[in-house]
């Protein structure tokens, strides 16, 4: 399908990665795909004990005298999609196509988070003719969900003095800087009642949402399915004879939910107001969301009665509990314009056979501000009698606006496209907070090809930008400063 647009050699390797299923903490297949990569080149090609993939090719001729390079990528992506999609991401290959300056996938992620970069890297290695330094291709595994491949790196397998991470998602974007996080669950369990008498039961259904990165887009303030179904509850709570049988929404945390659902049952007496608030309460959240939501569908179905219900404790307290929980921007940098400083997705929310579990994704680019949230969040879920666990804590990366490599890769920016890139930090937690703390003195910055809707069925890998990617990357590799 991506044979016949450039560069050829990129979008290649990016196919043939797209064959091997690669959900994050099940990469056996990708590992072994690359390390029979490495080997048929010829090239030196490790596995430390997390599972990473060390890559290493010499310095090309008249570049043996330079800094070694790392050139960084994940090797793992997220899995969404579409409810009508049949797809088993475990067992299938990425079906992609081409739309214009677009390359898609047919109603799944398309795994350009970041397999573009790893197809770069696959790019670099297996050439012949494109000048660079000595090079350590690092690719990573579980950064999706934990960011334990970069956790648990091995701090003695690496020698290069600068690494890139090619893992930005804006071509005029160099990044020096990146959001840390930290996983909260939330449990309980609870005693399942009969179905009330005189009740009828309805199914309620949020979808049609764009979902997207919960890091990257956080700041759009795109609809949350589990808040939007949780205002739903609330009112019909607060005014109705309702009992909640289940809810069920979202996925990864790492993604804004696109879809939510839940089974209530009414007492016949109160159907007509319950309609009411129903059809009250569309309206208006239609109207808030018309501009940034405009596929958002409501619907309210009658179905046949569930076998069991939350008691009227229990479900007082867990819709209170999400309603309070903080979900989307807590606060803006103060110190670098247009930044997200601290934010939280509440990602996955599961209540049924009983059990409730609901899972967030906290980020902040200050530590503070992280756990000042993670536990505001914790006490509304403690509050409504839940065990609350931190889970996958992982430092953020703080800038370095004096970094030697920033100083090169802005200086051929600018000459390369005839204006400033824009060195930012960014919202989304990358690898190289991490990294630094096993190699200290490691000089990083990060940039990538544009990549629209990450995390969602809706992502997009811009060709043009790719193009434009590729030979920056390049050049990059061609100018690398002497060692010292």
């Amino acid at each position: 399908m991506l044979q016949n647009i450039e560069p050829q050699t990129v979008w290649k390797h990016f196919e043939s990665l797209n064959a091997v299923p690669r959900p994050s903490k099940k990469e056996e297949r990708v590992i072994q795909f690359m390390i029979d990569f490495g080997q048929a080149l010829g090239l030196e090609t490790l596995q430390d004990d997390a599972g990473n993939v060390i890559i290493k090719k010499p310095a090309t001729k008249g570049h043996d005298h330079k800094k070694t390079v790392v050139l960084q990528s994940h090797l793992d992506m997220v899995h969404q999609k579409n409810e009508d999609t049949e797809f088993n991401f475990e067992t299938e290959g990425i079906n992609m196509y081409v739309d214009g300056d677009w390359v898609k996938a047919k109603g799944t992620t398309l795994g350009a988070d970041n397999g573009l970069g790893v197809a770069a890297i696959m790019s670099v290695l297996s050439s012949k003719d494109i000048e660079h330094p000595a090079l350590e291709a690092l690719f990573t595994i579980d950064e999706e969900t934990g960011m334990t491949g970069a956790k648990n790196l091995d701090s003695n397998i690496l020698n290069g003095e600068i690494l890139l991470n090619l893992d930005t998602e804006e071509d005029d974007e160099i990044g020096i800087g990146c959001a840390g996080g930290t996983d909260i669950t939330a449990t309980r369990f609870y005693i399942e009642e009969s179905v009330p008498e005189k009740t009828s039961a309805f199914k309620l259904t949020i979808k049609g949402l764009q979902g997207g990165h919960s890091g990257m887009d956080i700041i759009k303030g795109l609809g949350n399915a589990n808040k939007l179904l949780t205002r739903f509850l609330l009112q019909f709570h607060n005014k109705c004879t309702m009992r909640l049988g289940r809810f069920t929404g979202g996925g990864l945390r790492n993604a804004i939910p696109r879809e939510a659902s839940a089974s209530v049952v009414v007492l016949k007496d109160d159907i007509d107001a319950f309609k009411t608030i129903f059809e009250e309460l569309s309206e208006a959240i239609k109207t808030e969301y018309k501009t940034l939501e405009p596929q958002l569908d409501i619907q309210l179905d009658e179905i046949d009665a569930p076998k069991s219900v939350l008691s009227s404790d229990v479900q007082d307290m867990i819709i209170k509990a999400l309603s309070t929980a903080h979900n989307g921007v807590y606060r803006m940098s103060p110190d670098i314009e247009g930044l997200v400083e601290t934010s939280n997705n509440i990602a996955q929310v599961c209540i049924e056979k009983g059990k409730i579990e609901i899972l967030c994704l906290t980020r902040s680019s200050v530590e503070s501000g992280k756990w000042d949230l993670a536990h505001n969040i914790e006490s509304a879920f403690d509050l409504a009698g839940c065990r609350v666990q931190f889970s996958g804590n992982y430092p953020g990366w703080t800038p370095n606006p004096d970094s030697a490599i920033l100083k090169v890769v802005d200086e051929l920016y600018q000459k390369n496209f005839g204006e400033k890139a824009e060195i930012a930090a960014c919202h989304a937690g990358l690898e190289c907070g991490i990294l630094g703390s096993h190699y200290p003195d490691m000089d990083m910055v990060s940039f990538g090809p544009t990549i629209r809707g990450a995390h969602s069925p809706d992502e997009r890998a811009s060709i043009s930008s790719t193009q434009k990617f590729w030979g920056f990357l390049k050049d990059i590799l061609k100018n690398i400063p002497e060692k010292q």
